[in-house]
């Protein structure tokens, strides 16, 4: 038993388990505006929740997965990543694999019980994330197909509630693309040195340090653009623009505190990022209540 333990501890090591809060904000937000635009109700049921929930774990565990699996070479030469236990051997090549294949068949299982448009579109969804593990390799849009690979959540939670996608899912997808594009340049400033010497492919590393900065704000001006037209579309009302507008003041925190010093990266990364969702989020839940 204690041995299951410590697999289980590593593996949610592995996957940094606590990080799905990148994701899971933005899926909630989407089921709820579309149950409130489809049953005129801002809850869409706990089997749908619950489903939801193994949906968005799995594919994010083959996802995370997936990349250490195959970054093992490369997270050897980074003294950031060179102890994860994908490298250090605390988990072996045959575990990263069964784990990856459990987490895909489970994710295309879930899909089959939410609806068909779910269950047509679950392989197309995990050829995608397992994409972004190779993109750095060979271009520096990595940092956008990451956005595309989080930005398939809200997609997902609109289909999961509607069995459809509408123009304002694509609208807030759009804005988790470049949230998280321009989050992830940032935290690439990390290892633009490492990424220069491996011939590893970033924004930082091609554009230099100052332009990647000025990128990286582009893309978050994007981001605000793209939820402004997810509002504009959508059923929300006038109290989800707070929402938005705090979202805004919290990607420009991030960017003042990260330009005043690299060692505020994992500050803004993981703190300010992962608040961000949430934010916006709980502002969404006041504006289904404020519709009733």
């Amino acid at each position: 038993m204690k041995k299951v333990k410590e697999k289980l501890h590593l593996l949610g090591e592995l996957v940094a388990f606590e990080h799905t809060i990148f994701s899971a904000s933005f899926i909630l937000i989407a089921m709820i505006v579309s149950s409130n635009a489809v049953y005129n109700s801002g809850f869409f049921g706990f089997q749908t929740l619950i489903l939801c929930a193994f949906a968005l774990t799995t594919a994010r565990n083959f996802a995370m997965a997936f990349n250490r699996f195959c970054d093992r070479d490369i997270d050897s030469n980074n003294e950031r990543t060179k102890n994860r236990p994908s490298v250090d051997g605390r988990l072996g090549i045959g575990t990263l694999i069964v784990f990856c294949i459990c987490n895909a068949l489970g994710f295309i299982l879930v899909s089959y019980f939410i609806n068909d448009l779910a269950f047509k579109l679950s392989i197309p969804f995990l050829i995608i994330l397992g994409f972004y593990s190779f993109m750095k390799r060979f271009s520096y849009l990595a940092h956008l197909v990451l956005g595309v690979s989080l930005g398939l959540a809200p997609l997902a939670g609109d289909i999961a509630v509607s069995g459809a996608i509408h123009i304002w899912t694509l609208f807030l997808s759009c804005g988790v693309l470049f949230w998280v594009a321009g989050f992830d340049i940032l935290y690439s400033l990390q290892d633009i040195e490492h990424d220069k010497a491996n011939n590893l492919y970033s924004i930082p590393s091609h554009f230099g340090v100052e332009n990647s900065l000025h990128i990286a704000r582009l893309f978050h001006i994007f981001a605000v653009f793209f939820w402004a037209l997810f509002l504009r579309y959508s059923t929300t009302y006038y109290i989800a623009i707070l929402g938005l507008i705090i979202a805004a003041l919290m990607l420009f925190y991030e960017h003042r505190i990260v330009r005043k010093d690299f060692k505020n990266i994992p500050k803004a990364f993981f703190t300010t990022n992962g608040y961000l969702g949430f934010v916006f989020l709980f502002f969404i839940i006041l504006d289904s209540f404020m519709g009733i």
